[in-house]
């Protein structure tokens, strides 16, 4: 936990910079539980850091009232992880969108993963590429027509908690934009220990406007929203259904919510969050909340203690080291007469 200088407020956690997105958009929403939900951590403003790279959702770090680091695209992981190893007590929290962190910065979000680096890695999903003008990302789905795939696209999309598990995740969630429960899922992702991965739908109100209509919208929450809780049953439409596991198919089914078959949430079993992640979009709910959550050490605290070991007994001697191996001296030939 960091020292806490002062209480702080959400306007605290404000920069005075104009925030400048679309109107309508989804990240306005998302700066806005962040700045609420940052008092409630009780960490201190000069101990943060948010690192971007490139998308609409990167501007994020110059809204927030702490430092940061707009980065080049696909690269915040890197930056990121090079922060925290130069200063572990730092709290650091990366901001990427589905094409800046799945795309360009594929590799580079795979690697902080798998290594566990202590950070709370939000990407904001809007299956489009907005800053760029609309064209289709790696979440967009097949069919989806913009200036790149004018007939529709044919790519078959990126599930972006699908990837985090495969990649080593060890939390793992997903929220939406305008949803109030989304302070606490970042609360949640604060809390663990480790690389923190959570997608948050996000809408964008000019090229993809209510792509998630049909699971985020008043008329359907109810019967598509699946809120996980740890220790509870998986329970939906207004506690009328819950899930099940269909032991025959391995696989998850929809029951009626007094079936005794119905699940409780466990947050540390992989294979089940596998599987609610990828329930079906025909007749299931989209899984929401902490779907993963299994904490294991964390790549800095590693690397400081390897280093601490590596050192230990040792006298810092820098011509020692300038002159180990191979080396020679480079002596003054006289001058000619």
């Amino acid at each position: 936990m960091n020292e806490v200088t002062k209480i702080t407020t959400a306007k605290d956690w404000a920069s005075d910079q104009e925030v400048r997105w679309c109107p309508g958009c989804g990240d306005y929403a998302v700066l806005k539980a962040v700045q609420r939900t940052m008092p409630d951590l009780g960490v201190a403003r000069e101990k943060t850091v948010f690192v971007s790279g490139i998308g609409c959702s990167s501007r994020f770090p110059y809204y927030m009232a702490s430092y940061g680091f707009h980065t080049i695209h696909g690269r915040a992981p890197a930056v990121a992880t090079g922060v925290k190893l130069a200063n572990p007590e730092l709290d650091v929290w990366i901001i990427t969108g589905d094409g800046d962190a799945l795309s360009i910065g594929g590799n580079h979000t795979m690697h902080l993963l798998r290594r566990n680096l202590d950070c709370q890695f939000l990407l904001f999903n809007n299956e489009i590429y907005g800053l760029t003008k609309g064209q289709y990302s790696p979440t967009s789905r097949i069919g989806t027509r913009s200036p790149s795939t004018p007939f529709g696209s044919v790519d078959r999309p990126v599930a972006p908690c699908m990837f985090a598990l495969g990649s080593g995740a060890r939390f793992i969630a997903r929220a939406i934009d305008v949803h109030k429960s989304l302070p606490d899922v970042l609360k949640a992702a604060h809390a663990h220990k480790g690389a923190s991965f959570v997608e948050i739908y996000q809408n964008c109100i000019v090229y993809n406007d209510d792509v998630f209509g049909s699971f985020t919208s008043k008329e359907f929450a109810a019967d598509r929203q699946l809120w996980l809780q740890s220790g509870e049953k998986m329970l939906f439409a207004d506690g009328s259904k819950g899930i099940a596991l269909d032991a025959g198919r391995l696989a998850l089914k929809v029951v009626e919510a007094d079936d005794p078959a119905v699940l409780v949430h466990d947050p540390k079993n992989r294979a089940l969050a596998a599987m609610l992640i990828e329930m079906p979009p025909i007749g299931f709910p989209v899984a929401l909340g902490v779907i993963y959550d299994d904490p294991a050490s964390t790549f800095e605290s590693v690397v400081v203690e390897q280093n601490r070991s590596a050192a230990a007994g040792k006298a810092p001697d820098l011509q020692a080291l300038v002159a180990k191996g191979q080396s020679w001296m480079v002596e003054k030939e006289p001058r000619a007469e």
